[in-house]
């Protein structure tokens, strides 16, 4: 399980269905490279989730993005608690 904080004005970059208009959210990307990248190996999806990560403009730190890469690949859920602040 992942962790991360994010200002509540910034939810945006996370959730798909937040009602915030910023174009990249995280949320979406995961779902669209767990979707096309499932099975492959992680050292190939973690850059991939690194500039998914960047463009949203989201901190999350090489291992926690190491970890949801190992998820996608082995086609396990991924579960990231987020803090509001």
């Amino acid at each position: 399980m992942g962790e991360i904080s994010v200002s509540g004005e910034h939810l945006d970059r996370l959730l798909t269905d937040s009602s915030g208009t910023y174009g990249a959210p995280y949320q979406q990307a995961f779902a669209e490279l767990a979707r096309m990248h499932r099975g492959r190996p992680a050292p190939e999806i973690l850059p991939l989730l690194a500039r998914a990560a960047d463009r949203a403009l989201l901190g999350f730190s090489r291992a926690g993005l190491r970890e949801q890469a190992r998820a996608i690949s082995g086609g396990e859920p991924y579960v990231l608690r987020v803090t509001v602040t």
